[in-house]
């Protein structure tokens, strides 16, 4: 199954997709894990070194390197046999291959077009045995949707807090990933420290769409202040977001 992980920028979906990737990595299948976001540390975040996190090549660079060994033609049909592709631009971490999109920009120069239309063809031409999975951890706000780069995917998981500016960028969100075609979309409430903040969440958004509440950790937050420290979950966050998982896994893991 294939997953975009969307939200307001602060609202945790960097530690909520390198959560996904070490859940599912577990079950025995590849997990790609796809750092989208420039601005961001997923890398770190699932346990890998940052310096080697960059010596990474982007993943735009494998459009060319496609196209001059198998041509143009056969651009979008990537099978086991261009695994060596896979393997030059990724970092295998266990279970979980992770790939990112590329450095952020300068002031004033190019916009990520060129790379979010090559991620938008990786990850639909991705074949993926039954208990693999990617996790794409998108760009902060609204803007990728505008772009089309999740086209393609299962299901946009949407993060948010007890904010009304987060509210409001999920519920956009929501309207854009229909205008893609996503068919499934969930919410993530995270940083939950009250019951009042959790009805805050649940009056906001209708139906089932909810998959979870993840409570405010203190040791979350110290440990983002830490250079290139991989995420550590206690056991009752863990728990909450195994449920999760297996919430995505029975909407979705049958596709």
């Amino acid at each position: 199954m294939k997953i975009a992980i969307s939200g307001k920028g602060g609202v945790g979906k960097t530690t909520i997709a390198a959560a996904l990737a070490k859940i599912f990595s577990q079950n025995g299948g590849t997990v790609y894990a796809i750092d989208a976001d420039p601005d961001a540390c997923l890398a770190a975040g699932i346990g890998i070194p940052e310096e080697e996190a960059l010596k990474l090549k982007p993943v735009v660079e494998m459009r060319d390197a496609i196209r001059n060994k198998i041509g143009d033609g056969a651009f979008y049909n990537l099978n086991p046999k261009l695994d060596d592709f896979l393997d030059d631009y990724s970092y295998k971490l266990g279970n979980i291959r992770f790939l990112r999109m590329g450095d952020p920009k300068k002031g004033g120069s190019e916009c990520y077009c060129r790379e979010n239309t090559f991620l938008h063809a990786l990850v639909t031409s991705l074949l993926l045995d039954q208990k693999d999975t990617v996790i794409m951890d998108m760009g902060a706000g609204i803007e990728h949707l505008s772009r089309g780069t999740a086209r393609g995917v299962d299901m946009m998981l949407v993060v948010v807090e007890p904010s009304r500016n987060s509210v409001n960028t999920a519920k956009n969100a929501q309207r854009m990933a229909s205008d893609l075609g996503i068919k499934k979309v969930g919410v993530i409430a995270n940083k939950i420290r009250t019951d009042k903040e959790k009805e805050f969440i649940e009056s906001s958004f209708p139906g089932n769409i909810i998959l979870g509440f993840i409570k405010f950790s203190e040791s979350i937050l110290a440990n983002a202040m830490e250079p290139s420290r991989a995420t550590e979950f206690g056991g009752e966050l863990l728990a909450e977001m195994q449920q999760v998982c297996l919430k995505i896994s029975g909407e979705v893991g049958g596709q």
